[in-house]
């Protein structure tokens, strides 16, 4: 087929590697003229293999819109991805709300790619690293002041979101616009930076020069181009960004420490101090850290039997790293109210308001989960510091 092609959005950049190219079409994934600029490309260039900015757990979703209904909560809890999928929906929230500004469905760029070219019968490579894993790499890279600071702007961005109209999307993906904002968000988020855009950057990069064919055309986030443009030309194995992290060695002594040191506390007061004071010291233990998770229950709307159980198994939780409150409290919560295929259907829907996010059963075990962890690990801080003023 001949390169002389027509011209081109100013979107797409074009890539030289040893007798291939490379066409990187950069998008916005809530934006009508990155559907367009996808298609001109796609028309265009005819090419042999396509790339897209999704992994497969991500390409299964936007494909099957019946795949809500297959999640199953207590496999969720028992595997400790409460957090994680709790962060998938609250960044699904956020595009969907934007999208429906717009009057577009949030990845309707990918979703023109992959129709092109299985109507095409075009080879179709998933580009991106699996989101488990970016999530997973991005957490365990924060120390706790971060993540507790990006946890509440993150909320704040879905209860209080900024208004942002079609221009302003089209602005931002302009590469001036667009290194500003990565600079801001490098300078107060270095480490999120680094997981979720410059590992990435990388990650797409080598998959996008793997894929097969002299003509390909590679649709990704326009955050991604400059990135992308710098390292497709250097070859590298993916295998140490697939890795999952492990726990640091302090870390996993700390998770040990603490239960270890509020042991010690009561068992000096006893000593110290006597039965009778031992046993006020051991009521505060569990009238706090069992009174901070019910509390975080009762704002998330959980269950009553779920406010009893995250009272009575915080002051015990607390003492034993290998399960939490939350884990508990959510289990019960789960059972006492167990979501519907109904919900499941809805829950797409409701995450989209923050009365939405409370009412839905699946989404509202998930806040019964992270509220309890979240006042037991605050009663564990205010009922230890009050038995150490106490003993000391």
């Amino acid at each position: 087929m001949s390169d002389d092609l027509p011209e081109l959005p100013s979107a797409v950049h074009r890539l030289d590697l040893e007798g291939r190219t490379v066409w990187l079409v950069g998008t916005a994934h809530v934006s009508n003229q990155s559907v367009e600029d996808v298609r001109t490309t796609l028309a265009a260039v005819q090419p042999d293999t396509t790339c897209v900015e999704l992994c497969e757990p991500r390409y299964t979703n936007m494909m099957n819109r019946e795949a809500w209904r297959k999640l199953d909560v207590f496999e969720v809890l028992r595997k400790g991805k409460a957090m994680l999928l709790f962060a998938s929906l609250l960044m699904t929230s956020f595009q969907k709300r934007i999208g429906e500004k717009l009057g577009v469905e949030p990845g309707a760029e990918m979703r023109a790619a992959i129709e092109w070219t299985h109507e095409n019968e075009g080879e179709l490579v998933l580009a991106d690293r699996d989101i488990q894993t970016t999530l997973k790499r991005t957490w365990a890279g924060l120390g706790l002041w971060t993540r507790l600071k990006m946890s509440f702007q993150l909320l704040a961005g879905i209860l209080v979101p900024e208004e942002i109209d079609e221009e302003a999307i089209e602005k931002i993906k302009q590469e001036a616009e667009l290194s500003g904002v990565l600079e801001e968000m490098a300078q107060e988020f270095p480490k999120v930076k680094g997981t979720l855009i410059d590992e990435r950057d990388l990650y797409l990069a080598e998959k996008i020069r793997r894929a097969p064919g002299a003509r390909v055309v590679a649709v990704v986030g326009a955050g991604h181009v400059p990135g992308i443009k710098r390292a497709i030309g250097e070859e590298r194995s993916l295998e140490p960004l697939d890795q999952l992290p492990t726990p640091g060695r302090f870390s996993g002594w700390l998770k040990w420490v603490i239960p270890a040191a509020i042991v010690a506390l009561l068992g000096y007061g006893f000593y110290s101090g006597g039965a009778e004071s031992s046993a006020q010291s051991v009521g505060i233990w569990f009238a706090i850290n069992g009174a901070f998770s019910a509390l975080g229950v009762i704002l998330a709307l959980g269950h009553p039997l779920a406010v009893l159980a995250a009272l009575v198994a915080a002051p015990f939780t607390s003492l034993n790293p290998m399960i939490a409150a939350g884990w508990v409290a959510g289990l019960v919560q789960a059972w006492a109210r167990r979501p519907m295929v109904a919900d499941l259907e809805r829950l797409p829907q409701d995450i989209l308001t923050v009365r939405g996010f409370w009412r839905n059963p699946v989404s509202r075990v998930l806040l019964v989960v992270i509220l309890a962890n979240l006042g037991s690990t605050l009663g564990t801080f205010v009922a230890g510091s009050w038995i150490a003023a106490r003993t000391f």
